[in-house]
């Protein structure tokens, strides 16, 4: 049985329930005084407890899907590349606003200063990665990010080139860290980079609720937070204001795991003249009500129509297909979404295209997650247009921001999850 089986947790529920009745029907068979009686109890109790444990922890593993087969459990992970299966196709210069008022603020580390692998050098040779708070004019949101510079941004030759973007959403209730971190996003920029299989490009790391503890799913919701009016209009404002980024969206794309994979997904598929470039991890491919997401739809006569709406399969089969490129991931052993995923690209339809990175196994986890990052980013630069545009010769900043690694003395560190 595999370990993400029901079959699986259904056995071992009904042992452990079965421990407990044996355990309840020989304890006064076991209450003589003696070795073996003494022995009997301490292994009845040993056993019971165990079973229990052992039921508990496929629970909990069944809910997040940390281990998606036995080998992952065991540590024997493949780690050899993945390959990218196509589909049929149908301002300023980095000067963080060190004010109050500006929509890209100067934060505290974060835990930045605690990754490693980040660049610390010269940051026209390795780059920069700068702690900030984005701050939202329509939604009044304001959510802490990580921000990718490549080396070229600070190079003499690219003075007044503006960059491709790509905005990178963690999962729930995952954080900016975890990013970082876990799935090192602005590592594997840079070694992409060197490898020359990556074009310059500025990274936005940012976490996928705009109202924690709740989890909004980068949905408008009625009469609460405006988490997709945040990512498709106040994030790409508040980047252009303060970094030199592309102002056509053919430089724009979107990716994230799991819940962030959904967001990145339901983005491009919704707003498709913000984010025509999407790519997903591990995604679902609905959005629903839950007890993290409270009512995201409202209630009344449309309720039940912007569900539908933010039902991806849903849209490709009732709604006309938008000018999008899409990868997915999944894996077709330890992977609940693998169904989905088959149903979802069947489903593409002109002149959307896709693209995908289906593994034999793998899991709902880092571990299969950092295999198929390099790939995924590597596809998305392909997608993305380097900006022909050009911004206005820059002049001397009057206060530089500080680096990735501020210390004490950058400005408070936003509220964390």
């Amino acid at each position: 049985m595999g370990l993400m089986s029901r079959s699986l947790l259904y056995t071992v529920v009904f042992v452990a329930l079965l421990c407990v009745a044996l355990t309840v029907w020989v304890w006064p068979r076991l209450a003589g005084r003696g070795v073996l009686p003494v022995l009997g109890r301490l292994g009845s109790i040993a056993v019971t407890q165990l079973s229990i444990v052992a039921a508990m922890l496929l629970a909990v593993n069944s809910w997040g899907q940390f281990y998606g087969t036995w080998n992952q459990l065991l540590g024997r992970v493949d780690k050899a590349p993945v390959n990218v299966n196509e589909m049929g196709k149908g301002g300023p210069y980095a000067t963080v606003n060190g004010t109050k008022d500006g929509l890209v603020q100067p934060a505290g580390p974060q835990g930045l200063d605690k990754i490693g692998g980040i660049p610390h050098g010269p940051a026209d040779k390795e780059g920069k990665v700068q702690s900030v708070r984005i701050v939202g004019k329509r939604s009044q949101a304001i959510n802490p990010a990580f921000v990718y510079l490549p080396p070229q941004y600070f190079q003499k030759q690219y003075e007044r080139h503006r960059f491709p973007v790509m905005v990178a959403i963690s999962g729930y209730p995952g954080g900016i860290m975890n990013l970082a971190q876990h799935l090192q996003v602005p590592q594997t920029a840079s070694r992409l980079l060197a490898e020359n299989k990556m074009q310059p490009t500025i990274i936005v790391m940012v976490r996928p609720t705009i109202a924690p503890p709740r989890d909004t799913e980068c949905v408008d919701v009625p009469d609460g937070p405006q988490a997709e009016t945040f990512f498709t209009k106040d994030l790409p404002d508040a980047l252009r204001s303060t970094y030199r980024v592309g102002a056509d969206p053919s430089a724009w794309g979107v990716f994230g795991y799991s819940s962030g994979g959904t967001c990145a997904l339901e983005l491009a598929m919704r707003q498709p003249n913000v984010y025509p470039a999407a790519a997903a991890l591990s995604a679902d491919y609905k959005v629903g009500n839950d007890l993290t997401t409270g009512n995201l739809f409202g209630s009344g006569p449309d309720a039940k129509q912007k569900q539908h709406e933010h039902d991806l399969i849903w849209r490709l089969q009732n709604m006309p297909a938008p000018r999008v490129s899409v990868l997915v991931t999944s894996s077709k052993k330890g992977e609940k979404n693998y169904g989905e995923t088959e149903k979802f690209l069947k489903a593409v339809k002109e002149p959307m295209t896709s693209a995908s990175i289906i593994l034999p196994e793998g899991s709902h986890h880092f571990t299969t997650w950092r295999r198929e990052i390099g790939p995924l980013m590597e596809w998305m630069s392909q997608q993305l247009t380097f900006p022909q545009d050009t911004a206005d010769k820059p002049a001397p900043p009057a206060n530089p921001a500080p680096s990735a690694t501020a210390s004490a003395t950058a400005s408070e560190e936003p509220k964390k999850d």
